[in-house]
């Protein structure tokens, strides 16, 4: 019966795990994105971040584009 309760126990913990990690990685990266870990009294650096890293992800979009493109030739 022990084995029965840790396998219960571990499926659960699984199961909560395995649906918190697409929001909370979705979370995260709204974080970044939006530059959370900048000094809120720097608003150069805050926005500094924001561009920086929103051109990252156009110039990502635009490469994965290319490469595609490229590669369906």
């Amino acid at each position: 019966m022990p084995q029965r309760q840790d396998s219960d126990e571990i499926m659960s913990r699984a199961e909560r795990e395995s649906t918190s990690l697409g929001s909370s990685a979705l979370a995260r990266a709204a974080d970044h994105l939006t530059a959370k870990d900048a000094p809120p009294e720097d608003r150069i650096e805050l926005w500094g971040r924001r561009i920086g890293r929103g051109l990252s992800v156009i110039a990502a979009i635009w490469l994965a584009a290319w490469l595609f493109g490229w590669l369906g030739r």
